[in-house]
């Protein structure tokens, strides 16, 4: 079958396969890589889709490589071994206390990271890798125990639980806040408003306000939220502070509020899993994320045991 013009499999496809070969079953691979057992069965099922053959033969005491397995895992040996011998590529961590975690870029930088030494040593010692992408990945396939992201829900075929709500209100940089100055809200229709990936949270303050808002020319987008924040500090245009993103950010002046008026975002923040029985490490990192977001404690025991 000729692959030259589809996706290139992704590379923990062919380590799932690798180490199922290895070891003749699919739970000591997924013990290795520390993965589920159905993630790496899903890993070995997309190469036999991608291949339109079978690589290995099921049976009762794990699984054996077929011919055409065979001849693909001696070309796999060779290359992993030319990638190690001639990369420099980094080359993840993993162990039983490695947990990787997806999230945003703007949550990533602004919450996770401020935590992520509280997060990795206490109480006992875990190793984090945080994966920052916008995609929402197949968290099961993609080998990723736990995911942190603004949104509007839950999402079909994950395990989600709300971690927390904001309450935004409009920041600017300190010499446009002078300008701004105080009084009602319409007055800041003055000024161009910045968003962040759409127009509802300023929909969202300016209703609670009993005013309406429509994006106009002079207005500005930037799709992450950091970028926002740089766009109000350099005086862009007044932009919506959004805790606890921005706490540091207000606490060391360079934003500064420019109305006290408070509104419910839409958009709140969710921590996902995928579907299963989640491992020692990633649901002792799920307590401590609950922990440092006030979740709680039910509705964290709920999440670590809800497969729904």
């Amino acid at each position: 079958m000729d692959h030259s013009s589809e996706q290139i499999l992704p590379l923990e496809t062919l380590r799932a396969f690798d180490a199922a070969a290895r070891t003749g079953s699919f739970s000591a691979a997924a013990e290795k890589l520390n993965l589920t057992h159905g993630a790496v069965s899903r890993q070995i099922a997309k190469l036999e889709d991608w291949l339109g053959l079978k690589v290995f033969e099921r049976n009762a005491r794990g699984v054996t490589l077929t011919i055409e397995g065979n001849r693909l895992h001696l070309r796999t040996t060779e290359a992993f071994a030319l990638i190690s011998f001639n990369s420099d590529r980094w080359v993840e961590p993993r162990g039983t206390a490695v947990v990787r975690l997806a999230s945003i870029p703007s949550v990533s930088g602004l919450w996770l990271m401020p935590r992520m030494a509280a997060l990795e040593n206490s109480p006992t010692k875990l190793r984090i890798v945080l994966d920052v992408d916008n995609r929402q990945a197949d968290l099961a396939d993609e080998g990723i125990d736990l995911s942190v992201r603004c949104g509007r829900g839950r999402i079909p075929g994950r395990v989600s639980v709300q971690l927390f709500e904001e309450h935004i209100f409009p920041i600017a940089s300190p010499d446009l806040a002078k300008e701004i100055g105080r009084g009602d809200p319409a007055r800041l229709l003055k000024f161009p408003l910045i968003n962040d990936s759409d127009a509802s949270a300023w929909r969202a303050w300016f209703a609670a306000q009993d005013v309406d808002y429509r994006p106009r020319p002079q207005d500005r987008r930037f799709e992450d939220y950091n970028l926002v924040l740089d766009a109000a500090a350099h005086g862009l245009g007044i932009a919506l502070a959004r805790p606890p993103l921005t706490a540091d950010q207000l606490g060391s002046g360079r934003i500064v509020a420019v109305d006290e008026r408070v509104a419910l975002n839409p958009v709140s923040y969710w921590m996902d899993r995928p579907v299963g029985r989640p491992r020692a490490a990633a649901a002792d990192l799920a307590r401590r994320i609950a922990e440092q977001a006030g979740l709680a404690p039910e509705k964290l025991e709920a999440f670590l045991q809800d497969d729904v």
